[in-house]
């Protein structure tokens, strides 16, 4: 069986928006020093090249959901590529803020057993919930192909085997 691409895409922009909105604010207000001050419009540099490197920050994050794992890009000038494999996956939750709602975007989160990846977040995405049922069923299908099951111990939990011995 060959791995395929179910799902790729990456965060909307409106996680930008705030960044935006006071970006535009300091280009107002060196707008309005400029005209006292002419030399203050080179200011209006700073806010231009940090918007367009909020931006290019969320456009260069990818998210990529194939058959065996999920595959984090990130990264604008150093790439890096994280991966979660699938049977690793243990909990999903969505969250739908009102705000991402109106857009219709949602963040899905991952609890997973990956040591370096213990839990990811998918921000700001379109159509979480045909992803979220996609990556179950592939979830599924890996840890009934491999058998694993999950298996919690809580901290604190009745420790009466080991008294007697029973689980050395």
């Amino acid at each position: 069986m060959s791995e395929e691409i179910l799902w790729k895409g990456s965060p909307s922009q409106m996680l930008n928006l705030g960044k935006y909105l006071l970006g535009a604010l300091l280009l107002v207000g060196i707008g309005v020093g400029g005209t006292f001050f002419p030399p203050a419009w080179a200011a209006a540099v700073l806010p231009l090249a940090w918007m367009l490197w909020e931006f290019l920050k969320v456009r260069c994050r990818v998210y990529e959901l194939s058959t065996e794992r999920l595959r984090l890009y990130s990264g604008v000038l150093n790439q890096t590529i994280d991966e979660v494999e699938l049977y690793r996956v243990k909990d999903t939750r969505m969250e739908r803020p009102f705000w991402f709602r109106m857009f219709g975007l949602s963040s899905l989160f991952l609890d997973t057993s990956d040591r370096s990846h213990p839990r990811v977040e998918l921000e700001a995405i379109s159509d979480a919930v045909t992803l979220r049922e996609t990556l179950r069923k592939q979830v599924e299908f890996w840890r009934d192909s491999k058998r694993v099951r999950e298996v919690d111990f809580e901290e604190g939990g009745d420790m009466e085997g080991l008294e007697d011995g029973l689980l050395l």
